[in-house]
């Protein structure tokens, strides 16, 4: 039977009253189940965390001796207990590290998906599928107008610029998928990455991902050059709004965060419309649940066929 509050939503994030558990919570809690390591899904200071062994290293990278009192670090399939639900990762596709959360409690499974996306990706582990009677989903792009482009024609696209570009990525995921695709797509290219940006790529390539050639930034590098490609964060990327002698772009499936007109760099990390629905195929839940953007285009579409319950 499926059970109407075995999650929702209070103060601090999403709740499980069944195993008294956060799923990425926003504030910190006493036991925590996070998803993935980008911010939005991994705060400091809890006080006991369960995660992937990536999504540890990142928390501690970034938060240092407050990222959790205590982690327990699972592997993928390898199930495990918090009262009486049952907890499994598996790979969501979203970044390294990131993963679906399956519980089974009193015989009914419910799928998080946290974010994921269904591009190939050579920076983390491919998404895995599994049944269950409650699909809860991410929507960011749950939007029947919006389908990605192809990411590989998209990173083709920097071939075309003769002139140096500065590329605004978020630092974790982002910035590793587009220098492993600019290596392979565009290999004429050098890539210069900032010194943010460093120690998040040491940890991919101690996992086994190797991203390719690249180098920290240096100013004199690319004074007399016209292949570079300088991945900067947002933050630096804001602040030099006025660059010159450079190709602004900012890779991103969010259109309001292209910064050129004729020149845009559509690459997202999450599921579009498509791949939302794809999920529902390879999942065959009873129920739809919807969290991290709006799910009304997923109840329209639907309808009496499969409910869809909106969390947020």
């Amino acid at each position: 039977m499926i059970l109407d509050d075995f999650i929702y939503l209070n103060d601090k994030g999403i709740y499980c009253p069944y195993g008294d558990f956060y799923i990425d919570p926003q504030h910190p809690v006493a036991v925590a189940v996070i998803s993935h390591a980008h911010a939005d899904h991994a705060v400091s200071g809890n006080a006991e965390v369960y995660c992937t062994e990536p999504t540890m290293a990142f928390m501690q990278l970034r938060y240092g001796k407050s990222a959790a009192k205590a982690f327990n670090i699972t592997g993928w399939h390898q199930s495990f207990m918090i009262k009486g639900v049952k907890l499994t990762f598996m790979s969501a596709g979203h970044m390294l590290g990131s993963a679906m959360i399956l519980m089974e409690y009193d015989g009914t499974s419910y799928l998080y998906t946290g974010d994921f996306k269904l591009q190939t990706d050579p920076t983390c582990e491919p998404i895995e599928w599994h049944k269950s009677d409650v699909l809860i989903t991410e929507s960011t792009f749950a939007n029947p107008a919006v389908t990605h482009p192809d990411p590989v024609a998209e990173i083709k696209k920097l071939n075309d610029i003769k002139m140096n570009i500065m590329l605004g990525a978020y630092g974790l995921g982002k910035s590793q998928r587009l220098i492993a695709m600019i290596n392979e797509y565009t290999p004429q290219k050098k890539i210069l990455v900032h010194h943010k940006i460093m120690p998040l790529n040491t940890i991919y390539e101690q996992s086994g991902y190797k991203l390719g050639p690249y180098q920290i930034y240096g100013r004199k590098l690319m004074k007399n050059q016209e292949e570079f490609v300088y991945i900067v964060p947002p933050f630096t990327f804001n602040s030099y709004i006025r660059a010159d002698g450079v190709k602004r772009l900012f890779a991103s499936g969010w259109k309001n965060l292209q910064v050129n007109l004729q020149d845009t760099l559509y690459i997202s990390d999450h599921a579009d419309w498509n791949d939302i629905l794809e999920a529902v195929k390879q999942t065959d839940p009873q129920q739809i649940w919807t969290l991290h953007g709006d799910g009304k285009h997923l109840k329209n579409y639907f309808g009496n066929a499969i409910f869809v319950k909106i969390l947020n």
